[in-house]
């Protein structure tokens, strides 16, 4: 056990989904999961562990920003010895070719955090691991869902002063979208030699203004949530 975390060893399963809110967490526990099980309410930081189509899979919620997320990871990845972690998120879309409800999957993140100052004098770029990048594109394709395959960037930021002005040239380069969270995700799944993705459905564009209400960030993220837990089958 942690500070954070209640559960014992072997209460999480080598595959953890990770959203952000511990409500989407329960959601996917209470509608995905078979059998499933609350092993921690530390904070209620919630997580639990079931099994999706016969195959044992947990989810872990990390609350907002790579701060917090980054303890959950840690420990789950040090502490608890998962090897697979993906993200269940939701971003705001930076070009007006990502419409709402589309789904983002992570390359790699640019992130404006100072956590990876540490690896001077190179500026570290955190990446998804390609098994599971590769399947996830594979799954969505086959399943005829608007994908977008590009880099996001990880803000520190939630209420940006200039819109999509305060992320200058980046959507330019690849930068579709913004969140916050997947680049402490990547870069400390490679610290532990752990595979690692970000999937993320656009719910706020800061191009056009559109945009999804609270209820529908909860509960209307189904294609996602499926994406990655089928990704996470063969692994």
């Amino acid at each position: 056990m942690t500070p954070h975390n209640e559960a014992k060893l072997g209460d999480y399963a080598d595959t953890v989904l990770l959203p952000g809110d511990p409500l989407r967490a329960k959601w996917i526990a209470e509608n995905f999961l078979s059998d499933a099980k609350l092993v921690n309410e530390v904070r209620n930081c919630l997580g639990y562990s079931g099994t999706w189509k016969g195959k044992p899979i947990s989810v872990q919620a990390t609350g907002m920003g790579q701060p917090s997320a980054a303890i959950y990871i840690h420990e789950l990845l040090d502490v608890y010895k998962v090897k697979n972690l993906i993200r269940v998120g939701t971003c705001g879309g930076l070009h007006d070719k990502v419409k709402v409800r589309d789904v983002i999957i992570a390359m790699s993140a640019a992130t404006d955090s100072s956590m990876n100052d540490g690896f001077a004098p190179y500026h570290y770029a955190p990446f998804a691991d390609y098994e599971l990048l590769s399947k996830s594109v594979e799954l969505a394709s086959q399943r005829g869902f608007t994908t977008h395959v590009a880099s996001v960037v990880s803000s520190d930021v939630f209420y940006v002063p200039d819109g999509v002005k305060s992320y200058g040239d980046l959507p330019n380069h690849g930068v579709l979208a913004v969140e916050m969270e997947a680049a402490a995700l990547y870069t400390l799944a490679s610290r532990f030699d752990a595979k690692a993705l970000a999937i993320c459905t656009m719910t706020d564009c800061l191009v056009t203004g559109e945009q999804i209400d609270a209820e529908q960030r909860q509960t209307s993220l189904e294609e996602m949530v499926e994406l990655a837990l089928d990704t996470a089958l063969d692994i």
